[in-house]
This record gives C-alpha cells, sequence and structure tokens, in this order.
C-alpha cells in the first residue's frame, strides 16, 4: 500500500465508495444527494487542505483530507477526515492513513490534531483514533441522527503533536 497526494484522476476510484458512504448516514453529515462534483469540492480543498489517497496499483483503497482545523488564530491545530473503501476494510487501510496524516500534521508545524465530529456508534473508528493517542475530550449529546440508532453522540477527538 502507497499513500500519496491526490490527482485528479482519483476522483473516480474515490466517488463510488463515498457516495457509499455518505448514503449510509452512520459517519458522515454530509447531506443528502450530493452530485460527484459537489462531493469532490467538499472533500477536495486547495491548500493548506492536502488530501491523500491510500492505493494498491491502480485501486484507491482509501481517501483522508487534512489541514488547519480554523483559521487565523486557530490555524496552529490541524483536523482530518477519514473513509476508506468497504472492501479494503479490515487491512489496515485506516490505521496507515491515520498514522500517514498525524505524521504529516506534525512535519506541518502543527501543534494538535482534533477531530471534530466523530459518531459515538462507529466503534472502530474510536477504537482506532485512540490506539494513535487521541482522547475523547467531549461529547456533543444527539448531535448525529443515526438511521439505525436514532439520535446519538458525536465525539470530539484530541492528540497534542508536540511536547513542550
Amino acid at each position: 500500500m502507497e499513500i500519496r497526494e491526490f490527482t485528479d484522476g482519483d476522483w473516480e476510484r474515490i466517488w463510488p465508495f463515498f457516495d457509499e458512504i455518505v448514503a449510509d448516514e452512520e459517519t458522515y453529515a454530509y447531506p443528502r444527494g450530493l452530485t460527484s462534483e459537489r462531493a469532490r469540492a467538499l472533500w477536495v480543498e486547495p491548500p493548506p487542505v492536502v488530501t491523500l489517497v491510500a492505493v494498491d496499483g491502480d485501486e484507491v483503497l482509501g481517501t483522508a483530507r487534512t489541514g488547519p482545523n480554523r483559521p487565523g488564530p486557530g490555524a496552529h491545530v490541524a483536523t482530518a477526515s477519514f473513509m476508506v473503501a468497504p472492501a479494503a476494510r479490515g487491512r489496515g487501510v485506516g490505521r496507515a492513513l491515520g498514522e500517514h496524516v498525524l505524521a504529516l500534521a506534525a512535519a506541518r508545524g502543527y501543534r494538535a490534531m482534533q477531530f471534530n465530529a466523530v459518531v459515538e456508534t462507529n466503534t472502530a473508528a474510536v477504537a482506532l483514533w485512540r490506539s494513535l493517542g487521541m482522547r475523547i475530550v467531549g461529547t456533543v449529546p444527539e448531535a448525529f441522527d443515526h438511521p439505525e440508532h436514532g439520535l446519538v453522540g458525536l465525539h470530539v477527538m484530541h492528540r497534542f503533536l508536540v511536547e513542550d
């Protein structure tokens, strides 16, 4: 598996699993009925945001995006989002992307990583992020309407990238 920066030709291989994950409404609060063009605009933003892909040959196994969590005085804290193709789950893609993004953010001078909205019922993701040093600093109650579990919380997760 190789992790590299997104190129324009990657979107056609990301879009099918992006659309499936968003349509499941279990992990992302994106609007229903996104077109490929609108989804791409949400996922692939200009710098300082960086979009990455995990690939095996020509197959895109997953994707991540990272950049500042907030502009201006909040720009020293990074955020990130991740999607793994359903067919590639269980192959370490999420962990590899997570490790890569944390290292990239640290190398770019961010002091911390903050995830703003990890759905609490996404136990695999919560466990993965915890194993990579993220901790839950708060949970917004009933902030996500899960299709199976109803109203569930969104965790805010955080990890320092540099030590003073």
